[in-house]
């Protein structure tokens, strides 16, 4: 299986690997296939940085220039955005609108990944990994 990080598993291991479980570091360890990180998850890095005045970010954001450095230097692979994710319908949809959940999901549906998340509102979605 491919696993696709949500954008809070790219910051827990860039800055508090400690957050990550024991099962899901083995779940990772035991992938077949690539640990991929979305352009969309380093985007939303970047919307969330800017978002908030330097005093008013938490302890565990980051930059989208430090994500895309920590994605590079362990050799995740970068998927970039194409035309075709805008037109995606995810299947089956989520019940909410937040949309990076719903570019992640269509992202990894395309690229035939599963989302690797703890977002309590994709619970039981197919293509999302949670353990």
């Amino acid at each position: 299986m491919r696993i696709m990080l949500d954008t809070h598993f790219l910051v827990w291991m860039a800055t508090m690997p400690h957050k990550i479980t024991k099962r899901e570091l083995d779940a990772l360890a035991k992938r077949d296939g690539d640990l991929i990180v979305s352009a969309i998850a380093i985007w939303e890095l970047r919307m969330k940085w800017h978002a908030y005045e330097p005093k008013r970010r938490d302890k565990d954001s980051i930059s989208a220039d430090a994500g895309l450095g920590f994605a590079q230097a362990n050799g995740f692979v970068l998927a970039p955005l194409d035309p075709s994710d805008c037109v995606i319908q995810v299947v089956p949809p989520i019940p909410h609108r937040d949309p990076f959940d719903e570019m992640l999901l269509a992202h990894a549906q395309r690229l035939d990944a599963r989302l690797m998340t703890r977002d309590r509102k994709l619970r039981g979605h197919p293509l999302a990994v949670q353990l």
